[in-house]
Protein backbone atom coordinates (compact mmCIF):
# COMPACT_ATOMS: atom_id res chain seq x y z
CA UNK A 1 0.00 0.00 0.00
CA UNK A 2 1.49 3.54 -0.76
CA UNK A 3 2.39 5.89 1.27
CA UNK A 4 3.31 9.82 1.50
CA UNK A 5 6.62 10.34 3.28
CA UNK A 6 4.57 12.49 6.00
CA UNK A 7 2.10 10.12 6.70
CA UNK A 8 5.00 7.49 6.89
CA UNK A 9 7.03 10.00 9.05
CA UNK A 10 3.43 10.80 11.15
CA UNK A 11 2.94 7.05 11.49
CA UNK A 12 6.30 5.47 12.93
CA UNK A 13 5.85 9.15 15.54
CA UNK A 14 2.76 7.85 16.18
CA UNK A 15 3.93 3.87 16.59
CA UNK A 16 6.63 4.78 18.39
CA UNK A 17 8.59 1.90 17.93
CA UNK A 18 10.58 1.02 14.60
CA UNK A 19 11.07 -3.28 14.99
CA UNK A 20 14.56 -3.84 13.21
CA UNK A 21 15.02 -7.05 11.44
CA UNK A 22 18.10 -9.57 10.31
CA UNK A 23 17.05 -12.75 9.50
CA UNK A 24 18.58 -15.65 8.02
CA UNK A 25 15.66 -17.72 6.82
CA UNK A 26 13.85 -14.91 4.57
CA UNK A 27 10.61 -17.21 4.74
CA UNK A 28 10.22 -16.57 8.18
CA UNK A 29 9.61 -12.92 7.82
CA UNK A 30 5.93 -12.94 6.91
CA UNK A 31 5.50 -14.93 10.36
CA UNK A 32 7.63 -12.24 12.03
CA UNK A 33 5.43 -9.64 10.46
CA UNK A 34 2.37 -11.27 11.92
CA UNK A 35 3.61 -12.11 15.59
CA UNK A 36 5.30 -8.42 15.96
CA UNK A 37 1.61 -7.07 14.38
CA UNK A 38 -0.32 -8.97 17.04
CA UNK A 39 2.06 -7.22 19.61
CA UNK A 40 0.84 -4.35 18.66
CA UNK A 41 4.17 -3.10 16.46
CA UNK A 42 3.46 -0.90 13.60
CA UNK A 43 6.66 -0.53 11.64
CA UNK A 44 9.18 -3.04 10.67
CA UNK A 45 12.36 -2.37 8.96
CA UNK A 46 14.14 -5.07 6.68
CA UNK A 47 17.78 -4.43 6.65
CA UNK A 48 19.57 -5.32 3.15
CA UNK A 49 21.97 -7.64 5.14
CA UNK A 50 18.93 -9.99 4.97
CA UNK A 51 19.00 -12.56 2.13
CA UNK A 52 17.59 -11.20 -1.07
CA UNK A 53 15.82 -8.06 0.94
CA UNK A 54 15.20 -6.11 -2.27
CA UNK A 55 12.96 -9.36 -3.50
CA UNK A 56 11.48 -9.99 -0.07
CA UNK A 57 10.45 -6.76 1.07
CA UNK A 58 8.67 -6.82 -2.61
CA UNK A 59 6.86 -10.11 -2.31
CA UNK A 60 5.89 -8.38 1.52
CA UNK A 61 4.77 -5.43 0.92
CA UNK A 62 1.02 -6.08 -0.79
CA UNK A 63 0.53 -8.75 2.49
CA UNK A 64 1.35 -6.19 4.73
CA UNK A 65 -1.57 -5.79 7.92
CA UNK A 66 -3.86 -2.73 7.46
CA UNK A 67 -1.70 0.18 9.01
CA UNK A 68 1.63 -1.61 9.25
CA UNK A 69 4.67 0.36 7.50
CA UNK A 70 7.12 -2.16 5.95
CA UNK A 71 10.60 -0.12 5.46
CA UNK A 72 13.93 -1.25 4.56
CA UNK A 73 17.55 -0.85 6.59
CA UNK A 74 21.01 -0.42 6.18
CA UNK A 75 20.45 1.67 2.82
CA UNK A 76 23.47 2.84 2.10
CA UNK A 77 23.46 4.15 -1.37
CA UNK A 78 20.67 6.02 -3.67
CA UNK A 79 20.72 3.72 -5.89
CA UNK A 80 19.79 1.01 -3.01
CA UNK A 81 17.30 3.57 -1.89
CA UNK A 82 15.63 3.63 -5.05
CA UNK A 83 15.49 -0.32 -5.67
CA UNK A 84 13.58 -0.57 -2.01
CA UNK A 85 11.54 2.50 -2.99
CA UNK A 86 10.33 0.60 -5.93
CA UNK A 87 10.17 -2.85 -4.70
CA UNK A 88 7.55 -0.99 -2.00
CA UNK A 89 9.29 0.07 0.87
CA UNK A 90 7.54 3.17 2.85
CA UNK A 91 10.48 4.59 4.61
CA UNK A 92 14.06 4.43 4.49
CA UNK A 93 17.19 4.13 7.09
CA UNK A 94 20.68 4.14 7.14
CA UNK A 95 23.32 3.77 9.69
CA UNK A 96 24.93 6.74 7.93
CA UNK A 97 24.19 10.34 6.62
CA UNK A 98 24.49 10.15 2.90
CA UNK A 99 22.62 13.40 1.17
CA UNK A 100 22.18 11.57 -2.22
CA UNK A 101 20.21 8.85 -0.58
CA UNK A 102 17.67 11.22 1.34
CA UNK A 103 16.98 13.23 -2.11
CA UNK A 104 16.67 9.96 -3.47
CA UNK A 105 14.01 9.21 -0.96
CA UNK A 106 12.19 13.38 -1.42
CA UNK A 107 12.09 12.03 -4.85
CA UNK A 108 10.14 9.13 -4.10
CA UNK A 109 8.05 10.20 -1.56
CA UNK A 110 9.14 8.45 0.92
CA UNK A 111 10.55 8.80 4.20
CA UNK A 112 14.12 8.90 5.00
CA UNK A 113 16.10 8.20 8.60
CA UNK A 114 20.25 8.58 8.12
CA UNK A 115 22.34 7.39 10.89
CA UNK A 116 24.27 9.79 13.10
CA UNK A 117 25.93 10.14 16.01
CA UNK A 118 27.16 13.84 16.88
CA UNK A 119 25.21 16.89 17.17
CA UNK A 120 26.92 18.44 14.17
CA UNK A 121 25.94 15.34 11.93
CA UNK A 122 22.34 15.40 13.51
CA UNK A 123 21.99 19.20 12.37
CA UNK A 124 23.12 18.40 9.02
CA UNK A 125 21.03 16.37 8.55
CA UNK A 126 18.08 16.90 9.96
CA UNK A 127 18.91 20.35 7.25
CA UNK A 128 19.37 18.43 4.78
CA UNK A 129 15.73 16.57 4.61
CA UNK A 130 16.01 13.91 7.17
CA UNK A 131 12.13 13.30 8.29
CA UNK A 132 13.67 11.14 11.54
CA UNK A 133 17.10 11.36 12.52
CA UNK A 134 18.48 7.83 13.26
CA UNK A 135 21.00 8.30 16.36
CA UNK A 136 23.23 5.46 15.88
CA UNK A 137 25.16 3.80 17.62
CA UNK A 138 22.94 4.56 20.71
CA UNK A 139 23.83 1.96 22.57
CA UNK A 140 27.12 3.99 24.30
CA UNK A 141 25.24 6.76 24.86
CA UNK A 142 21.97 6.56 26.54
CA UNK A 143 18.60 8.19 27.44
CA UNK A 144 20.03 11.34 28.47
CA UNK A 145 22.21 11.95 25.55
CA UNK A 146 18.51 12.09 23.72
CA UNK A 147 17.53 15.16 26.22
CA UNK A 148 20.50 16.77 25.69
CA UNK A 149 20.79 17.37 22.21
CA UNK A 150 17.00 18.03 22.19
CA UNK A 151 17.59 21.24 24.74
CA UNK A 152 19.35 23.33 21.85
CA UNK A 153 17.64 21.16 19.49
CA UNK A 154 13.89 20.76 20.41
CA UNK A 155 12.56 20.95 16.98
CA UNK A 156 14.64 17.64 15.28
CA UNK A 157 13.23 14.50 15.22
CA UNK A 158 15.49 11.83 16.71
CA UNK A 159 14.92 8.10 16.75
CA UNK A 160 17.70 6.02 18.86
CA UNK A 161 18.69 2.55 17.45
CA UNK A 162 21.09 0.48 19.34
CA UNK A 163 20.87 -0.08 23.55
CA UNK A 164 17.19 -0.30 23.43
CA UNK A 165 15.61 -2.63 25.21
CA UNK A 166 12.02 -4.15 26.20
CA UNK A 167 12.52 -2.36 29.57
CA UNK A 168 14.03 1.07 28.56
CA UNK A 169 12.28 2.16 25.41
CA UNK A 170 10.51 4.30 27.56
CA UNK A 171 13.18 5.73 29.02
CA UNK A 172 14.57 6.94 25.34
CA UNK A 173 11.00 8.27 24.59
CA UNK A 174 10.39 10.28 28.18
CA UNK A 175 13.89 11.74 27.15
CA UNK A 176 12.65 13.25 24.17
CA UNK A 177 12.95 10.46 21.04
CA UNK A 178 10.06 10.21 18.77
CA UNK A 179 10.56 6.89 18.31
CA UNK A 180 13.22 3.84 19.01
CA UNK A 181 14.33 1.38 16.72
CA UNK A 182 14.89 -2.23 17.94
CA UNK A 183 16.60 -4.98 16.95
CA UNK A 184 17.68 -8.17 18.29
CA UNK A 185 15.92 -7.11 22.11
CA UNK A 186 12.58 -7.54 19.82
CA UNK A 187 12.92 -9.85 16.81
CA UNK A 188 14.70 -12.75 18.96
CA UNK A 189 16.73 -14.43 16.45
CA UNK A 190 16.93 -18.09 18.74
CA UNK A 191 13.05 -17.72 19.02
CA UNK A 192 12.71 -16.77 14.93
CA UNK A 193 14.82 -20.01 14.35
CA UNK A 194 13.20 -22.23 16.62
CA UNK A 195 9.61 -20.94 14.83
CA UNK A 196 8.42 -19.59 18.87
CA UNK A 197 6.66 -16.67 16.87
CA UNK A 198 4.57 -16.27 20.31
CA UNK A 199 8.17 -15.29 21.89
CA UNK A 200 7.83 -12.29 19.55
CA UNK A 201 4.28 -11.47 20.32
CA UNK A 202 5.23 -11.33 23.87
CA UNK A 203 8.18 -8.86 23.17
CA UNK A 204 6.11 -6.58 21.02
CA UNK A 205 3.59 -6.37 23.87
CA UNK A 206 6.47 -5.17 26.40
CA UNK A 207 7.68 -2.52 24.07
CA UNK A 208 4.47 -1.25 23.09
CA UNK A 209 3.43 -1.06 26.85
CA UNK A 210 6.69 0.80 27.60
CA UNK A 211 6.32 3.59 25.09
CA UNK A 212 2.77 3.77 26.05
CA UNK A 213 3.75 4.16 29.85
CA UNK A 214 6.38 6.67 29.01
CA UNK A 215 3.73 8.96 26.96
CA UNK A 216 1.40 8.84 29.63
CA UNK A 217 3.68 10.34 32.66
Amino acid sequence: MATTRHAATAAIEQAGIVAVIRIKDPAKLQAVVDAISEGGIRALEVTMSVPRAIELIAALAPKMPRGFLLGAGTVLDATTALKVIDAGAQFIVSPVFRRDVIEACHKGDVAVSPGCFTPTEILDAWEAGADIVKVFPATALGPGYIKDVRAPLPHVKLMPTGGVTLDNAGDWIAAGAVAVGVGSALTDAKAIEAGNFAVLRSNAERIVNSVRAARAR
